[in-house]
């Protein structure tokens, strides 16, 4: 431990040394330089780099407040101007205490020689941290570079953000040379592409909403549902009004009735009504009979005409405005009058949309189509508390049960999950004038979307059964 008392006087001796050195540097001109002329001493030093990989040197007049975006570290002249001042004050302050061997050392990187100016310097604090801050001084940032740090990007440009930069600068200097027919090609070009990409998007769009009929995905055997209960359980659900027995449901009553229909027959083969004509969808449009389950039965209509070679009647009287309740007995003199004028009709198809409750969704996605889910449905003219309805009488009725579980099987073998299970009711729901089918397409809580999806099936299903395809 040293003397404190020496030990100040040390400090207080070397600083006015060290003051006296400055004033008489001063006065004298020591210096050697005027501010101007050390400015552009440093200011050569800057500029001057190396520009490529074979060595030239080129002569780069900067600011030498920018920052070099070469990557190397360049200080500002102010900077360079203050360690420049500091390193001669140093040189001086050394040179007076030890003369001596600041004569015999003239390689400032001598390790004794270093040690000494630690040691010397050491007790002049303040002109230490002047050293040692000098050259310490921002580089002034650009406009983006301050962006991008106050948005916390980071703290310095990073080596990416100025290939970047570079990139977008060759581009702007490439687009300036252009002349103005090459602009407007470029800007041709650019919204040909983007017409093409269109073109290609709405092909696209088309290919993936056209329906394509499916081949038979699964096969039923039979022979397993020999079974009443088997057979009901996995193909029926029953109305709690009604009732039925083996006698009326087996596979023999089933698969017995002829349902094919002749296309060469001359007139309507097939006639399509709507019993609720005013039936609608979750998103049809108030009016717009084409939005409502009429619009699905022209669908309908048109698919089985046009693409199946059958000859289609599609009435659309409507029997259910005002007064839903009595559609039926409305609606059943005009369907006699038209089968009466059209003996040709072979089958009758009454298209309806049935009631759920609103939580409830019968969609199913069919090949990225999203298809509403139907479901054939038969009245029994029979009720658990009557029996045998006398007066609902339906001499079609065993055919209109074999055509509805042909149906169904062809509907669960190309499309499995499509079809909901065949619904038996307790009335007779005017089939009775030919073998008839009742379809529950959707119901309220469907779009028009889904509905119209799933007529398209709905007419391959049909055709299927019709044309005794599905038994093969």
């Amino acid at each position: 431990m040293g003397i404190p008392g020496i030990k100040e006087k040390w400090k207080f001796f070397a600083g006015s040394i060290c003051v006296l050195v400055i004033i008489l540097a001063w006065m004298s001109g020591g210096f050697g330089k005027s501010e101007s002329e050390l400015e552009n001493v440093i200011e050569t030093k800057i500029d001057t780099t190396v520009s490529n990989e074979t060595g030239e040197v080129e002569q780069k007049r900067e600011s030498a407040n920018k920052i070099e975006m070469t990557g190397q570290d360049t200080l500002p002249v102010s900077s360079a101007i203050k360690q420049e001042f500091c390193s001669i004050i140093k040189n001086w302050i050394v040179s007076l205490c030890v003369p001596v061997f600041s004569f015999g050392t003239k390689d400032e990187g001598t390790a004794g020689h270093n040690l000494l100016e630690e040691a010397i310097l050491a007790e002049l604090p303040v002109f230490s941290y002047m050293l040692k801050e000098a050259p310490k001084e921002l580089p002034i940032q650009d406009d983006a570079t301050w962006q991008r740090l106050l948005v916390g990007e980071g703290d310095e440009l990073v080596e990416e953000d100025m290939e970047e930069q570079v990139v977008s600068e060759t581009t702007t200097k490439v687009e300036e040379a252009m002349t103005l027919d090459e602009a407007f090609e470029k800007e041709n070009a650019g919204v040909r592409d983007g017409q093409e990409k269109i073109n290609e998007n709405t092909t696209e769009e088309m290919i993936t909403d056209t329906f394509i009929p499916h081949e038979k995905q699964m096969t039923y055997n039979l022979e397993n549902y020999q079974d009443f209960t088997t057979l009901f359980e996995t193909f029926y659900a029953m109305d709690s009004n009604t009732m039925i027995g083996r006698e009326q449901l087996n596979l023999d009553s089933l698969l017995t009735p002829d349902v094919l229909i002749d296309k060469n027959a001359a007139g309507p083969q097939i006639l399509i009504y709507h019993t609720h004509s005013q039936e609608t969808f979750v998103d049809s449009i108030p009016g717009d009979r084409t939005t409502s389950i009429v619009g699905a039965g022209e669908k309908l209509a048109k698919l089985l005409t046009e693409t199946y070679g059958y000859s289609v009647l599609h009435h659309t009287g409507e029997y259910d405005v005002g007064d839903r309740d009595n559609a039926y007995s409305k609606s059943l003199p005009a369907l006699e009058q038209l089968l009466a004028d059209n003996p040709s009709i072979q089958v009758v198809i009454d298209l309806h949309r049935d009631g759920v409750a609103e939580d409830t969704k019968l969609a199913v996605d069919l090949d990225g189509r999203p298809t509403a889910q139907f479901m054939f449905f038969n009245g029994l003219s029979r009720t658990k508390n009557t029996g045998d309805i006398d007066y609902l009488y339906n001499p079609y009725q065993a055919d209109n049960l074999a055509l509805s579980f042909r149906m169904q099987l062809a509907a669960d073998e190309y499309y499995p999950g499509l079809a909901r299970r065949i619904y038996l009711n307790g009335y007779r729901y005017n089939m009775h004038l030919r073998p008839s089918l009742l379809i529950e397409l959707g119901a309220q809580t469907n779009t028009v979307e889904e509905i119209m999806n799933a007529v398209d099936p709905l007419a391959h299903v049909l055709d299927l059964v019709f044309s005794g395809k599905e038994a093969k």
